[in-house]
């Protein structure tokens, strides 16, 4: 059995109850709340194995590389960091081959060009939560449904059918209004604020804080990386030999089992992904 201590970054939802997993906001008892835009909360050669799937993409550049910096530290000298995040090469050549073909007048690429364009700059530019991507998913016909699940994966689906589920009956509609009045008075104070900033501003002047509001919560993308600028990231924090991954292949003993870059089944998780490890010096 490995002795090995593992670590996850900005988990989500995807974690495994044998490794430290933190987020900036805790799912599950097995998950540690932490903003990891303070740094991350343990000594010095603490971990052999760091891992973080899309999250480096949600920092500035230059936060991106103390971010990297921070990894290097709590990693035990000869330990791997591994890194997935969008292929900024990959959507690049995609949105081209789209361009092309929709120039062709192909009316099926079209609808790919549309989609790789929100993959390019939504959530980059966007000012509301889901952004365009979600209104994409919201509407009656999704025409290339099949390209934009292959796309990005599983994560298209889930959303797809969350987006179609109605309310089954009034059954669920009184937990939800409870749940939502004990929201409002717990969250009466920050409400009292809003009330008292709205009177204070202009309209246009509260809409522009909303969305800076927005803007510095997470959501938003900050960089794009490719294997270039990726791997000299990595090299700039310290690591050695950046190597390009697949989903399935790792340094990390058994790494296919653990289920974090792919599901059981065996697709990939998201499909989208460039995956990155390198290696802190053992000496």
């Amino acid at each position: 059995m490995s002795t090995a201590k593992y670590l996850n970054l900005g988990c989500g939802g995807r974690f495994r109850e044998d490794w430290t997993n933190i987020d900036f906001v805790s799912s599950s008892p097995f998950v540690q709340a932490c903003d990891l835009r303070h740094g991350i909360p343990f000594p010095h050669n603490t971990f052999d194995v760091v891992y973080h799937s899309h999250v480096l993409e949600h920092f500035p550049v230059h936060k991106g590389l103390r971010f990297l910096q921070d990894c290097y530290r709590v990693l035990t000298l000869g330990g791997i960091i591994r890194v997935a995040l969008p292929d900024l090469e990959r959507i690049a050549r995609m949105y081209l081959q789209a361009l092309d073909n929709a120039l062709q007048a192909e009316n099926e690429w079209r609808h790919h060009y549309d989609w790789m364009m929100l993959e390019l700059y939504d959530q980059t530019v966007r000012e509301q939560p889901g952004g365009a991507m979600l209104e994409y998913f919201k509407r009656d016909s999704i025409p290339n449904k099949a390209f934009v699940c292959e796309r990005i994966g599983r994560e298209a689906e889930h959303m797809i059918q969350a987006l179609r589920t109605k309310p089954s009956s009034h059954n669920g509609h009184q937990p939800l209004r409870i749940r939502n009045l004990i929201l409002r008075v717990w969250d009466f104070p920050r409400l009292v604020q809003t009330r008292l900033v709205e009177k204070l501003l202009s309209r246009d002047d509260y809409k522009a804080l909303e969305i800076g509001r927005f803007r510095v919560q997470g959501e938003i993308h900050q960089w794009m990386y490719d294997r270039y600028s990726l791997a000299r990231l990595l090299e700039q924090a310290g690591f050695q030999n950046p190597v390009q991954r697949t989903a399935f292949e790792s340094a990390i003993e058994n790494w296919v089992q653990f289920c974090l870059d792919t599901e059981p089944d065996g697709s990939v998780y998201k499909p989208d992904s460039l995956y990155m490890e390198a290696v802190k010096p053992a000496a």
